[in-house]
């Protein structure tokens, strides 16, 4: 029988507790308790936040989880677009100022208290970017190119906006700097409702649709998108968060609603533990390891809940055997 120093070069440890700083991979017995350990990651998990006061799809989000921001949407079958503006501490949404502009399917990028809002629809596409201090919204550079669906990543003052549909879908992107916008590299894929993090010199872009919801992935750095890694889930109104190169992915629609969690690498896509409550276009903000998603529609409608992630990590596992 081959032994486990055969296939690594080294035995496993005997100690009389768990090691203080055991590396990635790291396998021992822990003679005093007779448990074989090791240091793995472990699976992401999602838990239930404070629900929205106002249900509603295709709303925009920003910020962190502990202080995240989400804002306009919309209403179906009610068919009203909305301006509302609410706050989440963690545990509760708060309103606080409304859009100038009701709207949905709309882009946004920056924090709770430095945020931004842009383009989407009024019932015609819009290209209206519009400020937020953390209690009120003011008028800021139009984009150049009107359009809904497009996503957006990187701060109030060094912001992006990419994608999205205007009579037809659009590979555009723009670069904002808290004023004015200017042109950028042009996607490599068109599509709308695609996902969008990170910041205007590293962004990161996946998923979306163009006749059917798409896997594709592309990274941004400040001038150029290149294609990276495909999502395992093709599909489009899906939440995004983090950074170019460590970032999640999740919920959205396929041809049903889903609630499928990935985490990207800067070259890969893994699948994790998916939502609780499956749907798609709402709000989202955050990192990759501490997440939020809030709103969107799934298959009993509008929906005000509210889903934090928390990523996968290591941590110090039990390994058992199996003769089944």
């Amino acid at each position: 029988m081959t032994t486990f120093k055969e296939i690594r070069g080294t035995a496993v440890q005997s100690v009389s507790s768990d090691p203080t700083n055991p590396e990635t991979g790291q396998i021992w017995y822990n003679n005093s308790i007779g448990v074989l350990k090791g240091y793995q990651l472990g699976a992401g998990s999602w838990a239930s936040g404070g629900n929205l006061n106002t249900s509603r799809f295709t709303l925009a989000g920003a910020g962190t989880q502990t202080v995240g921001l989400a804002f306009g949407g919309y209403k179906y079958p009610q068919d009203t677009f909305q301006n509302s503006t609410e706050e989440y501490d963690g545990s509760t949404w708060t309103v606080g100022g409304n859009l100038a502009t009701a709207r949905f399917g709309l882009g946004s990028a920056g924090t709770q208290t430095a945020a931004a809002a842009f383009g989407g629809t009024t019932g015609s596409n819009t290209a209206a970017t519009e400020e937020y201090d953390g209690s009120t919204w003011a008028g800021g550079g139009s984009l150049s190119t009107a359009r809904r669906g497009l996503a957006g990543a990187g701060i109030q003052t060094a912001g992006l906006a990419f994608g999205g549909n205007t009579t037809v879908l659009t590979s555009a992107t723009e670069e904002y700097d808290g004023s004015s916008w200017t042109a950028g590299g042009s996607l490599n894929t068109a599509r709308r409702y695609l996902a969008g993090c990170g910041t205007q010199t590293s962004a990161l872009g996946f998923g979306g649709y163009i006749t059917a919801s798409v896997d594709n992935t592309e990274e941004y750095d400040g001038s150029t998108w290149t294609a990276s890694g495909n999502l395992n889930t093709a599909r489009k109104g899906l939440g995004g968060a983090g950074t170019q190169t460590l970032s999640v992915g999740f919920g959205g629609y396929t041809t049903v609603y889903t609630g499928v969690t990935e985490e990207y690498n800067g070259t890969s896509w893994t699948n994790n533990t998916s939502m609780t409550t499956v749907r798609r276009n709402f709000a989202s903000g955050g990192s990759q390891t501490a997440a939020f998603g809030a709103g969107g529609y799934g298959a009993t409608g509008n929906s005000a809940t509210t889903e934090e992630y928390t990523g996968s990590a290591l941590a110090v596992k039990t390994i058992t055997t199996s003769t089944s």
